[in-house]
């Protein structure tokens, strides 16, 4: 009898994990815009304000590096599919707004 017959299996594979799906709360979302931290939390607050549920997603974790280099940093604002044209059009006055101030 050889040795690999006496002692059992102690290792076990581990698969390499496969791209998530999108979460389910996220399907049907589409991008309005692409900004910084600060201006994309007070877009959301303007978003839910009208009504409009929002998501912010970014690839950095902000607790842990609060600050960023150029694209490395941005978070996109998601709003649902219906809500785009809307979330759109406030931002478009809200930057309109700005500029004649």
């Amino acid at each position: 009898m050889s040795t690999s017959e006496l002692m059992p299996r102690l290792a076990k594979v581990i698969r390499f994990p496969r791209r998530p799906a999108t979460p389910s709360h996220e399907r049907g979302f589409v991008e309005v815009r692409r900004c910084d931290q600060a201006e994309a939390v007070v877009v959301r607050s303007l978003f839910e304000s009208e009504g409009i549920p929002t998501l912010l997603q970014s690839r950095l974790a902000h607790s842990v590096y609060p600050f960023s280099v150029g694209d490395q940093g941005a978070v996109v604002i998601l709003v649902p599919a219906a809500e785009a044209p809307r979330g759109r059009r406030l931002l478009t006055r809200l930057v309109s707004r700005r500029g004649s101030a």
